[in-house]
Order: C-alpha cells, then structure tokens, then sequence
C-alpha cells in the first residue's frame, strides 16, 4: 500500500478561511481528508474529539487564540500540533514550543515545506517495532524506563506525558548515551529539516523534556548540556 492509499486526517484551525481553502485543496489528492474550523473554542471541541493525523493551528485568532487552544489541548492531548506564526515572530514559536507545540510554520510556507513536516509529526507520533521485539527495545537508565513498541516513557514507577517530539528526543539521547550529540545532528534527526543558528527549538524542546524528567541542569541525572556543542545522556 502506498503512502497516499490511506486517507490521514488533519484538522486546521484557522479563521483565515481562503489559507484554510488551499492548504484543503492542495492535501487532498495527497491522501488528506481536511477538516477545518475558524475558531478558537470550535477548533479546541474539534481536536479533542477527533482522531488526527496532525492538528495545524493558527496563534491569532479572536477570542481565544492558538496558545490558549494548545494549553488546554495538551490536558488531555498529545496530538501533533503545528503552530502557523508570523514571518520573523520568533517570540511565539518559543512560547507554542515551550506549552507543548511539536513543530511551527511560518504563515508564508510553502506547499511542499507543509507537507515535509506534517510527515514529520506522523511519522515521530507513530514509532512502532514489530511485536517479537518488543522485550528487546526497553531503554532503562536510573529509574527512566522508555518503550519503542509502546511510545511509553515511566519515571520512577510514574508515566511521563511526552510530545511525540520529545519522545524522539529522549530516544535519540539514550540511544547514544555517553555520547555528545550536536543541536544540528538532533533537529535533522527529530525534525528532518536543516539546522539553522537561530534555530532554537531544540533548546526549547530539551528544556521541555528536562522539566517532565525533573532533571537538574546543574547536577543532571539523565541530559547534560555541553556548551557550545549540544547535549549528553548521562543517566
């Protein structure tokens, strides 16, 4: 079956409604069935409801706008989120990063670079291994349990709420414990997009991942910062 066989849901949350019109008619030959919502609250009812593929979601929106919609969605949701920001507002991609966001756009995207990070988030939110090797993907460090077959991640007995971003993260890290992995290694390997500078999501998304693991920058038990350089499992 190829990747275009099986219908993929997204949701676009978004009250430009020509914007909403084209991203519908450009992904919808490409195996896409596209639902849209023009508000806040209607889009916030819609993604918890449904089940996506991804959700795209616009910061500015009257009366409740992409922020408040990603905090409340992340109480009970971990569904890929893409926030649609204005060209050059750095200052909400870090904020849509820090409350949860997997990756953004900038509202002058192109068709293509849409459709490169939508197959991103699907493929980091669908990590699966066959079930024969399930017993032999458990990574444990220290009291940090992490399942490939199950997406799960339990800390001292008690489960952790990763993004799917953060779960490729935290693999990614263990996998090469004790060993320094570079900001540009990490976000071509979790974003599939090139490492720029000013890029700092992948600070953002450590940060993140930091907080959920209750680690220490100073006296890490599990990820140490390497200035300059990157970041070290050291669990």
């Amino acid at each position: 079956m190829g990747e275009c066989d099986q219908v993929k849901h997204l949701l676009v949350v978004d009250d430009d409604r020509k914007l909403c019109g084209l991203v519908r008619d450009y992904l919808e030959p490409l195996g896409y069935h596209v639902e849209m919502r023009h508000t806040g609250p209607d889009g916030l009812e819609a993604a918890r409801e449904g089940e996506w593929e991804a959700v795209i979601l616009d910061v500015m929106m009257p009366g409740m706008d992409g922020f408040e919609v990603l905090k409340e969605l992340r109480k009970t949701s971990m569904v890929p989120v893409l926030m649609l920001t204005a060209m050059g507002e750095e200052a909400d991609r870090i904020v849509g990063l820090e409350m949860g966001a997997d990756d953004y756009l900038p509202k002058t995207f192109s068709t293509r670079e849409l459709l490169a990070r939508l197959r991103a988030v699907a493929r980091r939110s669908k990590v699966a291994v066959p079930v024969e090797d399930e017993a032999m993907v458990d990574l444990i460090s220290d009291g940090l349990v992490v399942n490939e077959a199950s997406h799960s991640a339990v800390l001292d007995d008690e489960p952790l709420e990763l993004t799917a971003l953060e779960f490729a993260l935290l693999v990614g890290l263990m996998r090469a414990k004790g060993r320094v992995k570079s900001r540009e290694a990490l976000i071509e390997e979790v974003s599939e997009r090139r490492f720029d500078v000013f890029d700092r999501s992948i600070d953002v998304h450590i940060s993140a991942l930091r907080k959920k693991l209750k680690d220490d920058v100073k006296e890490p038990r599990f990820i140490r910062t390497v200035r300059g350089v990157g970041y070290q499992f050291v669990g």
